[in-house]
């Protein structure tokens, strides 16, 4: 997929091949009794139908030359019984695919979205997050409607063809091998223009996804782009992405349009054909009820082969959908259980890492040869430049990528061979992005713990101040907030979260720049939260205000992956380092804005 580009666009990692066909077709199956048994009445349904021209035979050719009223009373009940038949197992087969095809629909998307929710970091880090979305929602509805109605309907028109085929040859030899000599001609055709087809809609989904993922940024841009009036330079990027749409859906109809074109054409020469031969090549001459009862075969015969005409061309459109969801669900979770993991047992605090190396690309290096203990209680604090590791040793921790070399041990246990449920449940961590889900307040404080109290919560967001400004909104605790906290402040979001965080009651607790928006007087009231919350937990802790982290067990500067110094925060501004320069910037700094 492409990598952090509306305008790029995707390029499958593998082929299709009919090994994905066979893994989605296990959706197909779930339900298979109720595609049978619409299959079935499919099939009756098409037998009585294929009675009426029969009947109108019947009445053409005898009833009507006989004058044989109480016959003719009787041929026009019986066809009229075989219409409302045909219509009522009709409609109880499209209310039975409809009901499948939304079920496959429920299944395919939920095991999508458990399977992207089991995926790393990395996944998203790398991918446009519209082009992501565009797989669980518009792709989905493609890919099940083409294994319900597309399979299904597929069946039905070849057992249509079948029987129609059955029943021309019982009513004339040569008016049906006249109708069906056309048939090699469409599936030639169809098998010729299947490659130029499967590319053509593979570029249309290209651009759908393009369109989808410029859309979802510039929402979620949306301050940004008026703030810089960036607009009119963004419509004129979306009308271009628009137009490369259009201009590739145009393409990928010419392309499929050739082939109803084609099938139309040859089942209009067909039927022009029985009439003439059954007016001049057979002897004596057909009657008038053979001739219409073939014409009106020839035309239903034809009528399934352009259905089975379109069909392949919304599977070939659907194809390139199925490519797409398929390599998302192909896509390994590289962060998962080890065939053997075992439980973590319930954590004292030790933290060490043990000649760690890692990289986020191959062959470059964020991480170099890192080592150090946290004892229990320990509170641990990184800092340095920016890019220099200090998050990713973090993360590290609580296993959210895999390591390449050394180890990362809690309580002598690697995070490698333990369970990530048992790992994580055991963690408290506030990453840099305070993200708030919509819902309550309260719903996002006990989103790490859903059993928590009404007590517990209000408990949480009082240890870390936040209950002031929680008690003035509207509802309190109770109050709506909207999607990623729209109407809260960067302060109160990041608070809100801080609770969610505190309310798990972690024993080791992770802070990556938990206060980096919180304002300084604000920051006062929270660190005396964050005090409480560090007595007997092992906690890491990242910080931009070095004055927040004077009081950690440990302080790690931490430059170009390695750690470069280690101590208090009297012992390093007694060597007047790299932390000492660090410090002494911000004070003068901090001393300048006062």
């Amino acid at each position: 997929m492409a990598r952090n580009r509306f305008d790029v666009d995707e390029e499958l990692e593998s082929p299709f091949n009919f090994d994905n066909l066979k893994k989605v077709m296990v959706y197909v199956v779930r339900y298979k009794w109720s595609m049978i048994f619409a299959l079935l009445l499919s099939a009756v349904g098409s037998v009585v139908g294929l009675t009426g021209p029969l009947l109108v035979q019947r009445a053409l050719d005898v009833a009507i030359p006989e004058k044989n009223v109480p016959y003719l009373v009787q041929l026009a009940l019986l066809l009229t019984l075989t219409i409302i038949v045909n219509i009522g197992f009709n409609t109880i087969r499209m209310v039975i695919v409809a009901k499948v095809g939304q079920n496959i629909i429920h299944d395919i998307r939920k095991d999508l979205f458990d399977h992207l929710q089991a995926l790393p970091f990395a996944y998203y880090d790398n991918r446009p997050h519209g082009k992501i979305l565009v797989r669980v929602v518009h792709y989905v509805n493609n890919v099940s409607d083409a294994l319900s109605n597309g399979i299904l309907n597929f069946i039905i028109e070849i057992i249509n063809i079948i029987f129609i085929i059955v029943f021309m040859f019982q009513v004339n030899v040569l008016l049906a091998a006249v109708t069906v000599a056309g048939l090699p001609v469409v599936a030639g055709f169809i098998l010729l223009i299947k490659p130029r087809q499967r590319k053509a809609w593979q570029l249309v989904s290209n651009k759908n996804s393009n369109v989808n993922a410029f859309v979802q940024e510039s929402i979620e841009g949306q301050r940004v782009t008026q703030a810089f009036d960036r607009q009119k330079t963004n419509m004129g990027i979306l009308n271009k992405l628009l137009t490369e749409r259009y201009n590739s859906w145009m393409g990928a109809v010419y392309v499929s349009n050739t082939v109803w074109y084609t099938t139309e054409t040859v089942s209009q020469i067909a039927f022009s054909l029985v009439y003439i031969a059954g007016a001049f090549w057979l002897q004596p001459m057909a009657t008038f009820g053979v001739l219409l009862t073939m014409g009106t075969y020839s035309s239903r015969l034809w009528q399934p082969i352009i259905n089975l005409a379109n069909i392949y061309n919304n599977f070939v459109n659907a194809i390139a959908y199925l490519e797409r969801v398929c390599e998302t669900m192909n896509e390994p979770p590289v962060i998962e259980d080890a065939p053997n993991a075992y439980e973590l047992p319930p954590i004292v605090g030790n933290v060490k890492f043990d000649h760690v190396n890692f990289g986020y690309e191959p062959g470059q290096k964020i991480l170099k040869d890192v080592c150090f203990e946290a004892k229990p209680g320990e509170s641990i604090a990184f800092v340095g430049p920016t890019g220099a590791g200090k998050t990713t040793i973090v993360n590290l921790i609580s296993r959210f990528y895999n390591i390449e070399e050394g180890k990362v041990l809690i309580d002598g246990n690697s995070v490698m061979d333990v369970t990530i449920h048992s790992l994580r449940s055991q963690m408290g961590i506030m990453l840099q992005d305070s993200f708030i889900f919509s819902g309550t307040i309260a719903d996002n404080i006990r989103y790490g713990k859903r059993d928590a109290t009404d007590a517990e919560v209000v408990r949480a967001a009082k240890l870390l101040q936040a209950d002031e400004f929680i008690s003035r909104m509207r509802d309190g605790y109770n109050t709506e907030v909207k999607e990623r906290g729209g109407g809260l402040s960067q302060g109160q979001k990041q608070l809100i979260a801080f609770a969610r965080t505190l309310l798990s009651d972690p024993k080791i607790l992770v802070l990556d720049e938990a206060t980096s928006s919180i304002d300084t007087s604000t920051e006062q009231l929270v660190q005396r939260g964050i005090n409480i919350l560090l007595k007997g937990r092992t906690s890491f802790i990242i910080a931009h205000r070095l004055s927040t982290i004077k009081s950690c067990s440990r302080i790690m500067y931490i430059d170009d992956g390695r750690i470069m110094e280690s101590g208090t925060h009297e012992e390093l501004m007694a060597k007047k380092g790299n932390y000492y320069k660090l410090y002494m910037s911000q004070y003068r700094e901090n001393q300048e804005n006062a």
